[in-house]
């Protein structure tokens, strides 16, 4: 029989190396944490951005200027090349 998937309804962060609910500030902190540390890293070799075609106009436009602006890199993919 095939399990039935259905929407989080909560955060879920990685911790030992398996998932746990968390609060949305956790969630958003330690996104935030990765973010900040792909930085410091180096924004072109450790992050990436990957978009979709279904998303609005707009949305995607926000989503490279993020990349762009916010995090430094043009390592944006999206799959209306596919």
């Amino acid at each position: 029989m095939r399990q039935a998937y259905t929407r989080l309804t909560e955060p879920l962060v990685r911790s030992g190396g398996k998932l746990r609910p968390a609060s949305w500030d956790e969630a958003l902190r330690r996104a935030a944490q990765g973010i900040a540390a792909a930085r410091e890293r180096g924004p072109t070799r450790a992050f990436g951005l990957f978009s979709c075609s279904k998303a609005t106009n707009e949305m995607n436009f926000l989503a490279q200027k993020f990349a762009r602006v916010a995090v430094g890199s043009n390592n944006i993919d999206s799959c209306n090349r596919t």
